[in-house]
């Protein structure tokens, strides 16, 4: 943590000027005033080096004034006891400074129903995320950890600091991932924050599998488990979605010290188990999953069995249409394709080449060329990598027509692939037959709301560059 917080049972009737801040400015203020002696310093109770009477004198800004009185109790008039009662800190303050930087400070300290108490007790607030709200309101600095941006948003928000919890906000897309992206939705739905909603959605939906297999599925709450249960473009298969509802609904009676039985998970679960569309499943997926979980009564299962088999289906709780889930997108980098009696050749040679966008997408596979010579079977390996670290690969087997379509190869899970950086993308085929190649590349190419840029990548060695050669397509959820 930047700055020190004074206990609630501590002396604080010495100043404490050893911050981050402080440090910075002096040292500016030393560069301008070479030939002033420095300052003498003194020691107060609890080891802080507190500045003598005309410590003004060496910070000439006014920045850096405010940013000195940054949890210092030198000339305080205000102290909030901040946290829940026994893991309380007492945090020193200068109402004037927090009135000018926030309209709720401002109403408690100088509106007509102000505070006459010099002590105010916040136990709602997290003593870090209050220290980053006052340290803001000192110095307009911001210091966000990962540990503590969402209890730092609720604080900026109960204070109405709309710059600080933009800059949450901004933090939080940024860290956003397959693994915290349903927690962070149930975040930005209680803080009522859209565009991070929309981002998180993004995530969910291309990236589904991991979103729902992660612990952070397991701790959102009911509402949210709802709302993404009944998602229309989650991108994934249905015994995926009713597996991370039986891992949350086993997190939720041990969170409520419940017994982990199947009749206290329904119980927890409520209406969201018929908001799983059990009946798209396949009979293999419903007859090794869902039928011998023990959650679903055996009425239930014996009518899901005669819905699958028996001509007379019977009427099910359940939602019997498949999910959407989201269409894949193609960029197409050659405008033509050709063969040759000698080319394009493998033999376990690898193809690449480098992309950047700017937009975020998810890289789900790639499209390649198969046999000009009819119907062949090739090995591949594709690679996606970005800086020389690989993010995703995958090793199978496609096979070609004859003709001179693309093949499509997927990667085991999309890729999140962010804007304005290069990505390397490579393919290592292995097969005796010849193969089409595309020619007339482009740098550019504008595919929906995505704008793609290609160079050379230095790993191929196959003859693929941005003029022709393999991997004709990328495909990717946008």
């Amino acid at each position: 943590m930047a700055a020190e917080l004074y206990p609630a049972s501590a002396n604080t009737n010495i100043a404490n000027s050893n911050n981050a801040a402080a440090v910075t400015a002096k040292k500016n203020a030393l560069q301008i005033q070479q030939s002033a002696p420095p300052p003498p310093q003194l020691q107060n109770l609890n080891n802080n080096n507190v500045e003598s009477t005309n410590w003004q004198s060496f910070h000439p800004t006014l920045r850096e004034r405010n940013a000195l009185m940054f949890n210092n109790e030198l000339m305080a008039d205000v102290h909030f006891v901040v946290g829940p009662a026994g893991a309380s800190k007492k945090v020193p303050a200068h109402k004037y400074i927090l009135a000018v930087g926030s309209s709720v400070f401002y109403a408690m300290f100088y509106g007509d129903l102000a505070e006459v108490k010099s002590e105010i007790h916040i136990p709602d607030v997290e003593p870090a995320a209050f220290l980053i709200l006052l340290k803001y309101l000192y110095s307009d600095e911001i210091d966000l950890e990962a540990d503590t941006v969402l209890a730092t948003l609720y604080a900026a928000k109960k204070y109405i600091v709309p710059a600080l919890a933009k800059a949450c906000v901004n933090f939080l897309e940024t860290s956003l991932e397959a693994k915290n992206a349903c927690v962070l939705l149930s975040q930005s739905r209680l803080f009522e924050e859209p565009d991070l909603t929309l981002r998180c959605w993004e995530v969910i939906d291309a990236q589904a599998e991991l979103a729902l297999k992660s612990e952070g599925f397991c701790e959102i709450d009911l509402p949210t488990l709802e709302i993404i249960v009944t998602r229309e473009t989650l991108n994934t298969k249905e015994d995926v979605v009713f597996e991370a509802v039986l891992n949350w609904a086993e997190a939720e009676c041990k969170r409520q010290g419940l017994p982990v039985t199947p009749a206290n998970k329904r119980n927890v679960l409520g209406k969201a188990l018929y908001l799983v569309r059990i009946p798209t499943m396949t009979l293999e997926e419903f007859a090794n999953g869902a039928a011998q979980s023990d959650i679903l009564t055996l009425e239930e299962t014996r009518s899901i069995f005669l819905w699958y088999t028996a001509a007379n289906k019977p009427q099910l709780e359940f939602p019997l249409v498949k999910r959407k889930g989201l269409a894949p997108q193609r960029c197409h980098r050659f405008q033509s394709s050709a063969y040759r009696s000698n080319q394009w050749r493998y033999r376990g040679r690898c193809d690449s080449i480098q992309f950047a966008v700017d937009k975020r997408i998810f890289i789900a596979g790639l499209g390649l060329y198969g046999s000009s010579c009819g119907k062949a079977e090739y090995s591949v390996k594709i690679e996606l990598k970005r800086q020389g670290v690989v993010l995703a690969q995958n090793l199978t087997k496609f096979v070609s027509d004859g003709s001179s379509n693309t093949f499509s190869v997927w990667f085991e899970h999309p890729v999140q692939v962010e804007q304005d950086t290069f990505y390397t993308v490579s393919a290592i085929l292995d097969g005796n037959e010849l193969s089409y190649f595309g020619q007339e590349g482009m740098t550019e190419v504008q595919c929906g709301k995505v704008t793609f840029q290609f160079q050379c990548s230095s790993d191929s060695t196959n003859g693929t560059g941005v003029q022709g050669g393999q991997i004709p397509e990328l495909i990717f959820y946008a």
